[in-house]
């Protein structure tokens, strides 16, 4: 048999292409053994035959094309899997296969329609898959193989294949055309693809006019009405005239032709906001099946939702962070619906626990700590009445069995934690601070068993519960988008257990940005990029991996960090004094050279003058400057040794607050005592700590070691940039140097970082990864990212361009989600209050109400201009979060609109505790405000049937 490999494309002088595949004569995969095809002119196509020997007897014959590009000596893979045929020797085998292949290009809009998101939720086939027959006189297609590819098909049949996602589970794809087998254009005769292979669609079939150009369209097959529907667009297809009835044809045909792009809509709530009538105080996983619901009601495709991993470190309100995980695959147990695992047969356990419900239920915060001591209390009493039965269910031991590797450390990490009082392993006894044995240590025959026990039990039933909702909303036809925060917790699992994949001196963060002037100090230690690529990211892809178990969809937390990440020292508290990782820094004779001086003092150690401390501190300079600073003499000033960085600073006033506390406590009659004296002292060593804080940061240059630095971020700020010795040396600083290192020194670099990191966690899995690319954005970053198919995130308040002040929803580019706010800023309600002459230049320029005074208030009319204009975007999602979409109703929205900020990341000890003010079954049955919604969805073309 000759195989023709043939594809249709135009190169540049230069450029050639070739296939590669697992035959010997297709190079066996190896890409520099890719065989080069030739070009025709006549057909503008590419082409290659191999000669394959029948004798081998059935052969599944894998491959994939390959441009060459001479003048850089690259290369590049099309995109997609590995295209598969399978060849048999049989009687009726023909003597020529013909491959009617096309280039599958990367970087294509249509390509983010075969992630998971679309072919397991959205257009997901019915199981298990049929064979459709049309109504009348449609043709059904010929039973397809089980096999990955295509079986060989007998000689003179043609065979019509397309990889087409977007198709509703209700209808199937067809092939109309000129020939009698294909309909004659009759759209009641059309031949009907399988969908055995879905996303990709197959018929064979026999031409009854082969020497006859056949021309054809795909269309859409409705099986109940017996006709095709809608058919694609553009020229007709080709079926080129043959007189070899010897040779068979296989057409992997090109995309089918939408008129329109998919574009859908979507509601964003964290799990612990959400409130249920059978809640404990905090969201649930089971609260996802009525989201999903209300979702379905209002025409969102789509469930966006915080981290659920689990951050009990301290078992405070600080670990309300979700972004603090002491695992990356251990569930948070605050999700866990206890009457899912089982009944409490303790009549008076029982009743306590209802009690608790309804206390905890109408609060409207999320009271973390007297919650998390409830759930405890009876998951503990839960695994005492079932933990025979549990250790006897085969499917806890499969699920064991299959999530080990982490589960064991995770069960050990937790229970080694509240036996020391502290998750800070390097405080542990040293046997216990280097993990080892850990099978044996959590071993069901082990004296203290239960002291794991519970931990096995609580995310055995955490992932049967997710899974049952992510489950539940799949059949819905809803996508579940997680989230993956870019950091790991210091003291983690991840971080016992794998040390080495961390740089544990060092802390992750953000520059300054409208969320924080001084940056932000996550305290997250960041990654050793260079011992994670020795094996391949294996670490990142366990942690993708893991997640594709729940989610279609994924957000990437600040993904800039693929290309670098603020680093700063262990000693500093805020993130001023940090620098980009991985850089290029400045060595100190090119900063000489640049600016025409250098001096480590006057440029890398804080500048401090006496009329700054009286700015900073006013009448209180003098007592500050005795206890915290030394002159240097000459007007110099220097802080003292116990408090020369952030870190030092902090633990010195920690403790003189607590030293005031108790003495002021201890002077003071009980009866009588004010508290707001304590608040008066808080207060005032605040402002005092945030002072020295600024007198650490006045630096221009932070030393990056060897005689290396880099500039210190907005400088320009500084006292010590306002006081150089000339306007000359600013210019010279500023616009020379700052500008040149953080807007162009460094874009090909951080491009080539995201394009090496990247990869290995986009395709890990087929989950659909949006990232959030806020912030300081370096300007290959939106190129990478359309390169692998992430899309990006647009706020308008936010806008990617510096230089204008709000931004279009319109501008959003395909690939991309629109919201109107995300979790670390105000509501449209809460932001539409803050700037009075902010808001009247938005009600004008970007709502097109000129000259009109804009409401004070943000009215429900005001909400839904801005939702409409986000629906009508051209990005593929709009995704609002739920506070948004309540402002529209009076009678559905939180009173005060301040109260549904969720993060504030200027506070680095904010307490996420924001729960939706009524109650999930109350929003599914608000028909006067679901169907309303609907509406607006449905008009904007986002919920297409």
């Amino acid at each position: 048999m000759i195989v023709r490999f043939s594809l249709p494309y135009r190169t540049v002088y230069g450029q050639h292409l070739a296939v590669c595949g697992s035959h010997p004569d297709l190079g066996n995969w190896k890409r520099i053994q890719a065989v080069p095809m030739s070009y025709d002119e006549a057909t503008t196509c590419w082409h290659f035959d191999l000669t394959i020997d029948e004798a081998a007897g059935e052969q599944e014959l894998t491959y994939k094309y390959l441009l060459l590009d001479a003048r850089t000596n690259s290369s590049q893979w099309e995109f997609g899997p590995n295209r598969t045929v399978t060849l048999a020797a049989s009687p009726n085998a023909p003597q020529r296969l013909h491959l009617a292949d096309y280039w599958r290009a990367p970087a294509q809009d249509e390509n983010e329609l075969l992630t998971a998101a679309f072919t397991d939720v959205l257009f997901r086939r019915p199981a298990p898959a049929v064979r459709p027959v049309g109504k009348g006189k449609g043709r059904k297609a010929s039973t397809a193989q089980a096999a990955p590819g295509p079986a060989t098909p007998a000689a003179g049949e043609t065979v019509f294949s397309i990889l087409a996602p977007r198709v509703e589970p209700q209808h199937h794809l067809c092939v109309l055309g000129s020939d009698p087998a294909l309909g004659a254009w009759d759209n009641t005769k059309a031949l009907v693809l399988s969908d055995a292979q879905y996303p990709n669609w197959e018929a064979r079939v026999q031409l009854a006019d082969p020497a006859e150009n056949c021309f054809y369209k795909y269309a859409i097959w409705d099986a109940q009405a017996g006709h095709a529907l809608d058919m694609e667009g553009g020229e007709n297809r080709v079926v080129p005239a043959t007189t070899d009835s010897t040779a068979a044809r296989i057409f992997h045909d090109q995309d089918y032709r939408y008129p329109t792009a998919w574009r859908g809509a979507g509601v964003a709530l964290p799990v612990f906001a959400m409130r249920s009538e059978s809640g404990l105080g905090v969201g649930e996983f089971s609260d996802l099946k009525l989201l999903t619901d209300w979702a379905v009601q209002t025409g969102m495709k789509l469930v966006q939702i915080l981290p659920i991993n689990d951050t009990t470190a301290t078992h405070t309100w600080m670990d309300s962070y979700p972004y603090a995980a002491i695992s990356v695959f251990a569930l948070h147990p605050q999700f866990i619906h206890l009457e899912g695992i089982a009944a409490l047969k303790d009549k008076k356990a029982a009743q306590e626990l209802a009690g608790l419900k309804q206390e905890l239920n109408a609060r409207d915060f999320v009271d973390y700590e007297p919650v998390m001591n409830a759930k405890w209390r009876f998951l503990k009493l839960l695994y005492k009445q079932e933990k025979k039965a549990f250790l006897a269910d085969p499917d806890y031991r499969a699920f064991y069995q299959s999530q080990a590797e982490w589960l064991v450390p995770y069960a050990a990490f937790s229970a080694l934690r509240d036996r020391f009082g502290t998750a800070d392993f390097q405080q542990w006894p040293a046997e216990f601070q280097t993990p080892q044995n850990l099978h044996e240590l959590t071993a069901e025959t082990a004296a203290n068993y239960d002291d794991f026990g519970l931990f096995f039990f609580t995310q055995y039933h955490l992932d049967k519960q997710l899974l049952a909702a992510v489950n539940y909303a799949r059949s819905r036809g809803v996508v579940l988008k997680g989230d993956l925060p870019i950091g790991i917790y210091r003291h983690s699992v991840d971080a016992w257990t794998q040390p080495e994949l961390y740089h544990m001196d060092r802390q992750a963060g953000a520059p300054p940005d409208d969320f924080s002037t001084t940056g932000q100090n996550w305290r997250f230690p960041t990654y050793n990029w260079e011992r994670m690529a020795a094996d391949d990211y294996k670490w990142w892809k366990q942690r993708m991996g893991h997640l594709a178990r729940y989610f279609d969809a994924l957000r990437i937390d600040h993904i800039l960090g693929f290309f670098r990440i603020w680093e700063m020292p262990i000693e500093s508290v805020e993130g001023l004094l940090g620098h980009f990782a991985p850089a290029l820094p400045l060595h100190r004779h090119e900063i000489e050279r640049r600016l025409g001086w250098f001096s480590h003092s006057r440029l890398c150690e804080p500048y401090i003058r006496w009329h700054m401390l009286q700015d900073i501190f006013q009448g209180e300079a003098q007592a500050v400057f005795d206890e915290y600073l030394d002159d240097a003499s000459y007007g110099h000033i220097h802080l003292k040794e116990a408090v020369d960085t952030q870190r030092k600073i902090e633990a010195y006033i920690a403790e003189k607050v607590r030293v005031k506390s108790e003495e002021l406590r201890a002077g003071t009659d009980p009866l009588t005592f004010n508290s707001s004296l304590l608040t008066e002292l808080s207060d005032y060593f605040a402002w005092l700590q945030q002072g020295l804080f600024q007198l650490v940061n006045e630096v221009l240059f932070v030393p990056a070691g060897d005689d290396f630095y880099h500039p210190r971020i907005t400088l320009n700020k500084s006292y010590s940039f306002r006081e150089l010795r000339s306007d000359e040396d600013r210019r010279r600083l500023y616009d020379d140097i700052y500008l040149d290192f953080f807007f162009r020194r460094h874009e090909e670099f951080w491009r080539q970082q995201g394009l090496v990191k990247l990869p290995p966690v986009r395709y890990a899995t087929n989950m659909l990864i949006c990232g959030e690319d806020l912030g300081m954005v370096p300007a290959s970053v939106p190129g990478v990212m359309k390169e692998l198919g992430m899309l990006g995130l647009n706020i308008q308040r936010m806008p990617a361009n510096p230089e204008t002040e709000f931004g279009h929803p319109d501008a959003a580019p395909y690939l991309s989600v629109v919201t109107t706010s995300s979790h670390d800023m105000s509501t449209v309600r809460g932001w539409w209050e803050e700037d009075r002459v902010r808001t009247q230049r938005f009600f004008e320029t970007m709502l097109g109400h000129w000259r009109e005074v804009a409401p004070f208030y943000c009215e429900p009319w005001v909400a839904r201009e801005v939702l409409v204009q986000h629906l009508h975007a051209p990005a593929m999602w709009a995704i609002f979060p739920l506070q948004d979409l309540l402002a529209m109703d009076t009678g559905l929205r939180r009173a005060n609109p301040h109260e549904e900020q969720i993060n504030v990341p200027s506070n680095p000890t904010h307490f996420w505790k924001y729960r939706l003010h009524l109650p999930l079954e109350e929003l599914v049955d608000a028909v006067g405000f679901n169907e309303p919604l609907r509406e607006m969805v449905l008009a904007s073309g986002r919920a297409e049937s």
